[in-house]
């Protein structure tokens, strides 16, 4: 997500917010970016992908809206705890893994289950 207020013809990297937690973009926190400039930072993608891939939870009703990929999805997801109306579904969360774990300069690991 981008920075309220932020003119679109001058982006910098801290007017990117991470929609889970706020956190800008700065270096030495990775980012993955989804559909129409919604992102996920590394933080945030390991504790969803500690909640679902390794302790099986799973809060979120059927029918949300992942956004990451805006798709209306039944399986499971993550919620923000901080920002509930931020949720992504299983798979955004894998394919979030793969982008970051093959960025070597990301520092960022998939978490071990």
């Amino acid at each position: 997500m981008q920075r309220l207020g932020v003119n679109p013809e001058d982006v910098k990297m801290s007017d990117i917010l991470c929609d889970f937690c706020r956190a800008e973009w700065v270096d030495a926190l990775p980012m993955v970016e989804g559909h129409k400039g919604s992102t996920i930072c590394g933080g945030c993608l390991t504790e969803a992908y500690l909640a679902l891939m390794s302790r099986g939870e799973d809060a979120v009703e059927r029918g949300y809206t992942c956004v990451m990929c805006l798709e209306q999805r039944p399986d499971p997801a993550w919620r923000s705890p901080a920002h509930a109306e931020a949720v992504i579904c299983k798979r955004c969360i894998n394919q979030s893994a793969g982008v970051l774990s093959k960025d070597k300069e990301s520092g960022w690991t998939r978490p071990t289950r």
